[in-house]
């Protein structure tokens, strides 16, 4: 046989002796290793983890307003009473009070004598329903968020058939009374401003009102055309 083959299978052996001990330290630490990482996640079903803990606590706990309570949630939800009773509205109109005990109803109803237009032939009374909010209850006038002209103390109110035509046509930012109000409605308080706020002494009828009265109320304000 050939030196130089025996001498390489001779070289080859004493690598492979002298490399032995270190191989078997290598595979024995790779299996401790192995074995500790198996341990870990191989347990017994009984053994009491975190894990297991916190599982056990999601099947058992019944309180669902717990974490609505802590600010977990991002909205609030209704209770399972609340969404088997019957529909309701945002507010409980079971507690609001019948239309004829409410106590609005009940002063709006002596405003207007039970109806939902105006009944009576009292100029004063008619004036203070339905103009002195703006024209105020002395017929002052106001000057704010709009301009009110005053009736008391003006020269325009001596014309009766101005009072009357912007009664019937409105001007401006008052609105039309054609619909509210009858004929003797619009005599009565137009008298009451042209006698009680200005103390002139024409007389105010129902027949001065039905010369300007037409079928229907304008369709625009008389002042913009």
């Amino acid at each position: 046989m050939d030196n130089a083959i025996v001498k390489k299978a001779i070289l080859k052996k004493k690598v492979m002796k002298d490399m032995t001990p270190k191989l078997l330290t290598v595979m024995l630490l790779s299996g401790i290793s192995s074995a500790a990482l198996l341990g870990c996640s191989q347990q017994s079903d009984d053994e009491v983890t975190v894990s297991s803990v916190q599982d056990q606590d999601s099947l058992t706990t019944n309180d669902y307003q717990e974490s609505r309570n802590t600010g977990a949630w991002g909205g609030v939800y209704m209770s399972r009473e609340e969404l088997n009773a019957p529909p309701i509205n945002i507010v409980d109109d079971s507690s609001l009070p019948n239309m004829e005990d409410d106590p609005s109803i009940t002063k709006w109803d002596a405003k207007f004598e039970g109806t939902n237009g105006f009944v009576t032939t009292d100029g004063k009374k008619l004036y203070h329903d339905s103009c002195a909010a703006c024209h105020m209850h002395k017929g002052e006038g106001a000057d704010g968020a709009g301009y009110y002209p005053p009736l008391a103390n003006n020269s325009k109110m001596q014309s009766k058939y101005y009072i009357i035509d912007i009664l019937i046509n409105g001007f401006r930012g008052m609105p039309s009374f054609h619909g509210m109000m009858n004929d003797a409605q619009m005599a009565a308080v137009t008298q009451y401003v042209v006698s009680d706020l200005n103390g002139f002494t024409d007389t105010v009828t129902a027949e001065d009102v039905a010369k300007l009265r037409h079928p229907n109320p304008s369709a625009g304000d008389p002042s913009d055309e």
